[in-house]
């Protein structure tokens, strides 16, 4: 997985997007420019975090394995045994989905 091989540094938060939903509730395909962006990932890996102005180790908000919102634009493509993921800061990501 790529979580052994790659480790973010500092607040960086590396992601597996979710896939675009293809077929409609009513079983309708969608062609691709119909096709939302996706802004839904799966956290795969994150940094050990980022030192306040106090020099304390600030960790990151989301852990590995949670389901999160990103922003529209922005996070750096990684290609990892040819899968796509991101990387974003830790404050860039909008939120988690919790149960």
């Amino acid at each position: 997985m790529a979580f052994r091989k790659f480790l973010p540094m500092f607040d960086r938060v590396l992601v597996e997007r979710l896939a675009a939903e293809t077929v409609t509730k009513g079983g309708i395909m969608l062609p691709e420019k119909s096709q939302g962006k996706v802004l839904q990932a799966t956290v795969v890996a994150v940094g050990p975090g980022a030192v306040n102005k106090n020099g304390d180790l600030q960790p990151c908000s989301v852990k590995a394995g949670e389901k999160v919102l990103l922003p529209e634009f922005g996070g750096t493509k990684v290609i990892l045994e040819d899968k796509d993921y991101f990387l974003f800061r830790d404050g860039d990501i909008l939120g988690k989905y919790v149960d």
